[in-house]
């Protein structure tokens, strides 16, 4: 049997303040309990490294630092978790190691930090360089704070960087979308990612569309938005090789093909979910409840799946085709034997019809009609 590559999640959960349109795990003012999180959190990087590297077959090649605001916290806390990782998992030589971060939280001295215990790949939230619109969110900054912090970035040395945009945001225009696509292509990050708004029931936006009239952009100024993203990108040398993700040439983001790939990652910290032994599962998503449930060496975990080849090939497909290449063929067969085109021809059959798929003797991939009702299209498979 060979080496089995697989990724890390650390979820940190702490924020100055919860983004209007949040609805990930994340908590503002709970700095006292940060130490303790910590604590356990290491612990359980133990806990699955002893299980884990136990079999002797296993390398991690990403690591993904994530929140939250994991850049919230004092580093020398980010520093103690990726030693701990070192020390109880086979690290491949030329894993990618990334850390979110927003302006507003970080300094030259926790950047420094950073890389000099091995964290390679910085990710920068924006969202927008409108300052009013990010106002209007929930930002913590400004453009100008992100322009400094993304100075500094590069200053101590990370040759990796990306940055997230957000698209369809309330009052946000094509002119303010495009405004901002050229103000972050001018600073040359390697990765950019763009990803339309989802409002999400329990969020403060959630309640400031229902309650307070804010209006959001219409479907068809949302599809106009997504199109003029990937054209500027496109036209800029970014490569657009994942729905809301594009790169320079070699610079995609390894953690998140890995999981577009179906290959497994641990999720370390509260709500972290797992893909491993064609298992998914997570941590609870009560902080305290899972600082109480390591330290006490309880069970954390909640199963939410045990696949069956059948599952397998249909998560393959859906994850697949996030991809702009799509589903390989081949690679499909070398996995689960079957041919793809065989096992889904009644699926398929009613996408191309619909000319939301496009099927070949290599791929299987989404059209641009297909692009357009990305999430339709995967619930074909479900």
């Amino acid at each position: 049997m060979g080496i089995k590559d697989i990724g890390i999640y650390v979820h940190i959960p702490f924020c100055v303040q919860k983004c209007f349109y949040c609805d990930f795990i994340s908590f503002a003012n709970k700095k006292e309990i940060i130490k303790n999180y910590i604590e356990a959190l290491k612990k359980e990087i133990e806990y699955v490294g002893a299980s884990i590297m136990s079999a002797q077959n296993s390398e991690i090649t990403t690591i993904y630092i994530g929140g939250g605001t994991p850049s919230f916290v004092d580093s020398k806390y980010i520093v103690e978790i990726i030693d701990t990782i070192k020390s109880n998992f086979r690290i491949n030589k030329g894993a990618e190691i990334t850390i979110e971060i927003n302006p507003g939280t970080v300094t030259k001295e926790k950047l420094e930090d950073y890389t000099k215990c091995g964290i390679n790949r910085a990710s920068i939230g924006l969202q927008s360089t409108d300052n009013k619109l990010l106002k209007q969110i929930g930002r913590i900054h400004t453009y100008e704070q992100f322009l400094n912090t993304y100075e500094i970035v590069r200053n101590v040395g990370f040759k990796n960087v990306n940055v997230d945009l957000m698209l369809a945001l309330p009052n946000q225009t094509i002119e303010i979308l495009e405004d901002s696509l050229k103000k972050v292509i001018a600073i040359k990050p390697e990765h950019i990612s763009v990803y339309s708004l989802i409002l999400e029931e329990g969020t403060k936006l959630y309640d400031l569309v229902e309650n307070e009239g804010i209006r959001l952009v219409d479907e068809e100024t949302e599809r106009k938005m997504y199109w003029k993203v990937k054209n500027i990108l496109e036209q800029n040398g970014y490569n657009h090789y994942e729905i809301s993700n594009f790169a320079k040439n070699g610079f995609e983001s390894k953690h998140n093909l890995n999981c577009w790939k179906q290959k497994e990652y641990l999720g370390m910290g509260t709500a972290a979910h797992s893909y491993y032994n064609k298992t998914r599962y997570s941590n609870t998503d009560n902080l305290e409840e899972y600082i109480e449930n390591i330290s006490e060496g309880k069970n954390t975990k909640i199963v939410h799946e045990t696949q069956k080849e059948t599952d397998e090939q249909k998560e393959y497909m859906l994850l697949g085709l996030r991809k702009i290449e799509g589903v390989s063929i081949s690679k499909f067969k070398e996995k689960f034997v079957q041919n793809p085109i065989y096992i889904f021809r009644k699926e398929l059959n009613i996408l191309v019809e619909q000319e939301l798929v496009e099927v070949d003797i290599d791929s299987i991939k989404l059209t641009n009609k297909g692009l357009d009702l990305a999430n339709l299209v995967w619930e074909e498979f479900v």
